[in-house]
């Protein structure tokens, strides 16, 4: 049951698009498995941005990774045997990416080399990774998807620790996606898409997981919520795939606007850069396009860059 008014909605305009030499549509094996066996010509996920301002993007089926320059300009950084997802930068440079085939691995943007950083649990593969998000101590959060839902409710949240420990959070989730962490490291935030709900983790001092709850119930659309950001004030922005929107919600999860998409309904992913950090940039994987809205409101600092 929702008690709050429709919030009021936010347009976006295309920063970008893939430019029409790196798109050929055809089939591949992730498309089977995840659009229905549609010849696609990319799926854009990960967006994060470097000091100088540049915004990396994942492709998810053709293992390639992308860098748009601040006037919108694409460069193919590198093309490989993978499937990369969610995409940070350390604050040491090191970019991180969690990639469905290899788990978690290291991107060199000088030479577009790609090395294994953490392949496995203790020996288990993973079921896929997803997102990631670095804490400002340095502890590294990841979610592990795979083709997880309501139908099996397996999905993990790993906390990797700066010394090298790796610890599951939780292994009981129907989909876990998207994942941000609160700047005082009180709690964990993770989209959970097949539920249509976004979930908190408090981060007690004794490190057991207890209390998880529901944070925002979403509804509607094809897919649910994936991508997660946070505003300065501690507000969490959600891109709720299948329905074409942002919903922006204060720390409270009360609704502050819904940021629609002028392209179409995947949107999949989002981070906060322009000049003075208010602009949000969407990844729209429907039709290979970057969305930007400007919101009254800076986003939240992002460590893993070094601010």
């Amino acid at each position: 049951m929702m008690f709050f008014a429709p919030p009021p909605h936010l347009d976006t305009t295309v920063f970008t698009r893939l430019p029409d030499r790196f798109r050929k549509p055809r089939n591949t094996a992730w498309a089977d498995a995840n659009r229905g066996g549609l010849a696609i010509d990319s799926f854009l996920e990960g967006p994060s941005f470097d000091r100088e301002g540049r915004l990396y993007v994942t492709d998810i089926p053709f293992g390639r990774i992308f860098r748009i320059s601040p006037g919108g300009d694409w460069e193919l950084i590198t093309e490989y045997d993978g499937w990369p997802n969610g995409l940070k930068i350390h604050r040491d440079g090191r970019i991180f990416i969690t990639d469905y085939k290899r788990g978690i691995v290291l991107l060199d943007p000088a030479s577009g080399a790609i090395t294994p950083f953490l392949e496995t649990a203790a020996s288990e593969g993973f079921k896929g990774v997803n997102d990631l998000i670095f804490a400002p101590n340095g502890d590294l959060y990841f979610t592990d998807q795979g083709q997880t839902g309501l139908h099996d409710p397996t999905g993990r949240v790993y906390r990797l620790s700066a010394a090298g420990q790796l610890t599951c959070l939780l292994d009981t989730v129907p989909s876990p996606n998207g994942i941000v962490i609160d700047p005082e490291m009180t709690h964990v935030l993770i989209a959970v898409t097949r539920a249509q709900q976004v979930w908190r983790i408090p981060l007690g001092r004794s490190g057991l997981t207890t209390k998880v709850g529901v944070f925002a119930q979403l509804h509607g659309g094809l897919g649910g919520p994936d991508g997660l950001a946070l505003d300065e004030n501690g507000g969490l922005l959600i891109a709720h795939t299948g329905f074409g929107s942002v919903w922006h919600l204060s720390r409270t999860a009360e609704p502050l606007r819904r940021i629609v998409s002028c392209a179409g309904i995947s949107t999949t992913n989002l981070a906060f850069g322009g000049p003075s950090g208010h602009d949000l940039f969407i990844t729209e994987s429907q039709t290979g396009s970057i969305l930007r809205a400007t919101l009254d409101v800076a986003g939240a600092p992002m460590y893993a860059h070094g601010r």
